[in-house]
């Protein structure tokens, strides 16, 4: 059920920006008369899982959910349609149009895109306003590391300062702050001193490869909040709102400390001390050979949350703010794949990685927030200029109005044939660097 709801987000997500991408193309060939002769959500070989005619377009669905397209007349695009150029230009024809008007209709799809992205985050911040946990909150307790961040220096109970020697507000961006601005260090208190953990060279890319939601992830105090149906604890007495404290004489104060002990307990009698109220109470039981007590901890009272509301109107130029941090984000995200130091191009996912950010409930705030990003990431790799991509036609294009020389018919469609192998490659790529994680 949670890989049919992630997929299911996934769908629905690249579905929405599949129709305003081509909108974008669409509304713009349209406000200069040129005629478009087909648009699909989907692509259809062979076939359309249905279509109608309205005007002089062909709207459809396909049956392969690999993106969508518009046919506009008298291009060169994926269609391949080399009968239609070999006829005289209409005056309705893409070809026919001047350079400027087809720079827009090219650049229609991605910037309806950055708009939707817009729409989406001003939508949001006026709907659910903004909230954050901030690394002071945190710092409370300190963080739990895992592994990869122990081999780059933290540990457990490390209270976050700075990266670089800047504050972080909001403890969530850290991780992207250290890898997306390539950081060099990082300052921590630790028992009560202030400890400056300088990054191993070439520490990003193996963070990268290791992709760990739990990079970085906070402290809690190991707070009772339930039980499962045949918990040891419930049976020995331990009560909802205990705070469990020690394993025998070995004092557990926090959640991480006491899930890392416990299995060692395995099949042993143990005393288990917990704090209730004022009192420090004992239960004795046995830890049966799974390992665990059967007992759940939750934080939702630890930390307070920052949150902001928006007005509409206030709503309009966060969104905005938003929007802009994002694309500088996602080209710095870019930028990391070039890099023959970071090797990020290693770890490039296709639908399956995409597919795995989504929650694996369906939650219409976290669905919306990834829906703006995807957009956003949408827009900038559309604008690369490979051929096949909007940006391929929008350097053909720039290079007419600058040189006054309009590339020949012949030469666009090898391009086109170029950038749709190199396309087909990449998604290969991606899409096969997913299938290998799978069996790793």
């Amino acid at each position: 059920m949670e890989i049919l709801t992630k997929a299911a987000q996934l769908l629905l997500s690249l579905s929405i920006l599949v129709i305003f991408h081509e909108f974008g193309h669409f509304i713009a060939a349209k406000a200069f008369k040129t005629r478009v002769e087909k648009f699909y959500l989907f692509f259809n070989p062979w076939f359309s899982l249905f279509k109608f005619k309205k005007g002089e377009t062909e709207y459809g669905l396909g049956w392969l959910p690999l993106g969508g397209y518009v046919k506009i007349s008298g291009m060169i695009d994926e269609s391949m349609d080399k009968e239609q150029m070999q006829q005289p230009p209409q005056p309705y024809e893409f070809r026919s149009k001047p350079a400027w008007q087809r720079l827009i209709i090219m650049l229609g799809g991605v910037t309806v895109n950055i708009l939707l992205a817009i729409a989406i985050y001003i939508g949001m911040l006026w709907v659910w306003g903004e909230q954050y946990l901030p690394t002071s909150e945190v710092n409370k307790y300190g963080i739990v590391a895992d592994s990869v961040a122990q081999q780059m220096g933290l540990r457990n109970g490390d209270k976050i300062l700075s990266v670089d020697h800047e504050y972080v507000e909001d403890f969530h961006k850290i991780p992207g702050k250290i890898i997306l601005d390539k950081a060099k260090s990082v300052q921590v208190e630790r028992d009560g001193q202030v400890v400056d953990i300088v990054i191993p060279e070439g520490f990003l890319a193996r963070l990268l490869k290791h992709q760990s939601p739990e990079f970085i992830t906070f402290r809690v105090p190991f707070y009772v909040a339930g039980f499962s149906a045949d918990s040891p604890a419930k049976e020995a007495g331990v009560a909802e709102g205990d705070r469990i404290v020690g394993i025998n004489d070995v004092e557990v104060l926090y959640f991480d400390q006491f899930k890392a002990a416990i299995p060692a307990y395995k099949n042993q009698d143990i005393s288990l001390k917990v704090l209730r109220g004022e009192d420090t109470l004992s239960f004795a039981m046995r830890v049966p050979e799974a390992g665990i007590i059967g007992v759940a901890t939750s934080y939702a009272n630890l930390f307070t949350f920052s949150e902001k509301e928006y007005s509409f109107a206030a709503a309009i130029p966060a969104g905005f703010v938003k929007t802009w941090k994002g694309v500088g984000n996602y080209l710095k995200q870019l930028k990391l794949i070039f890099s023959p130091e970071v090797k990020a191009y290693e770890s490039v996912g296709g639908f399956i990685t995409i597919g795995k950010i989504f929650p694996s409930t369906w939650d219409w705030q976290a669905f919306w927030s990834l829906t703006a990003f995807l957009s956003i990431m949408l827009a900038i790799l559309n604008v690369l200029p490979i051929p096949a991509l909007d940006g391929g036609h929008v350097l053909f294009l720039l290079f007419e109005i600058v040189s006054g020389r309009k590339p020949s018919d012949k030469f666009l469609e090898y391009a086109q044939v170029v950038g749709m192998i190199i396309l087909f490659g990449l998604l290969i790529f991606a899409n096969g660097n997913d299938i290998i994680k799978l069996f790793r």
